[in-house]
């Protein structure tokens, strides 16, 4: 599913997809959006401000797509499915 804010795409437009590979260490890692398949590079810093302090390969999360195309802000990928709504994690 792919989640766009009403009138809205680009980089601002939040995504959904699952990560691909992260790497704690460096805080390097891939995250495949669901709409296309494509992979995006995880940007520095996208976990801050997130309760994420590392992510496990397969784990789905919903993100924005940052100005280079790297995947940025980092959320819990369930919100719909839990009934949460638009909580951000």
């Amino acid at each position: 599913m792919h989640l766009v804010p009403e009138g809205g795409e680009g980089p601002e437009a939040l995504m959904q997809g699952v990560v691909r590979i992260y790497d704690p260490q460096t805080g390097e890692g891939l995250v495949v959006r669901d709409t296309d398949r494509v992979d995006l590079v995880l940007a520095p810093g996208a976990l801050d401000g997130s309760l994420f302090r590392m992510l496990r390969q397969g784990q789905r999360v919903n993100f924005e797509v940052d100005a280079e195309g790297r995947a940025t802000q980092i959320r819990i990928g369930a919100e719909a499915d839990l009934g949460l709504g638009d909580a951000q994690i």
